[in-house]
């Protein structure tokens, strides 16, 4: 008797065992088309992009935003991340490195993103979630960062992490309203980089937040 609840025991170690397997693989699989249908293809049309920065350059800064899905570790279930599920509904509109007004000898870079508010962005009382809002700057801001240094012969994709984010909330943002995130540079240097964002509602054109970051390149000893 003995020996065969053993053998169904192994029978179900078995099953479990290959269904596992099976289900690991396919949300695997779910993972990478989730990360396909992210990362911007080769013939993306960037001529439809304002701005004055090359189409390489578009097609980078759009590439670094793609990130692929995890699998995760307590449902099995493939999942994107928070990240990646805005970063699917922003459109692109600008890209540009421009002279600064006030430093005509110096570069500033400008990039301009827009987003439509939908009901998985909104808080208990029916408008655009803070949080949510907080991290759609905390996407946007780095990215005139990224055109400055590329644009200037640095290297790619050093985006550096938020040392400090500063929001005011102006106006509250509403389902099916068209927001408009307009994030420059201020200062750029080989650590210590600061810049600002402004989210502009189009839709009712007024102001619904703006910020004030400093983002900073971690060292080569530092861990997280």
């Amino acid at each position: 008797m003995l020996a065969n609840l053993e053998s169904l025991c192994d029978g179900y170690i078995h099953q479990y065992s290959q269904t596992s397997k099976q289900g690991f693989a396919a949300s695997m699989l779910s993972a990478q088309a989730d990360f396909n249908q992210m990362k911007p293809e080769d013939n993306v049309d960037t001529s439809q992009v304002k701005g004055n920065i090359s189409p390489e350059v578009k097609l980078a800064m759009l590439d670094s935003l793609a990130q692929p899905s995890h699998v995760l570790r307590t449902t099995g279930k493939p999942f994107r991340g928070f990240k990646s599920e805005f970063v699917s509904r922003m459109q692109l509109a600008e890209a540009s490195v421009l002279s600064k007004a006030e430093e005509p000898d110096k570069l500033e870079g400008r990039v301009v993103f827009e987003v439509t508010v939908d009901e998985d962005m909104l808080n208990e009382v029916g408008t655009m979630h803070g949080g949510c809002l907080a991290m759609i700057i905390e996407i946007c801001s780095p990215m005139p960062i990224y055109i400055l240094r590329a644009s200037t012969g640095n290297t790619y994709g050093v985006f550096g992490v938020q040392q400090s984010l500063n929001i005011v909330f102006h106006s509250p943002g509403v389902p099916g309203d068209k927001l408009r995130i307009v994030s420059t540079t201020l200062t750029l240097g080989s650590r210590a980089r600061s810049g600002r964002c402004e989210v502009w509602n189009v839709t009712r054109r007024r102001l619904v937040a703006s910020a004030g970051y400093i983002n900073m390149v971690p060292s080569e000893s530092s861990k997280l």
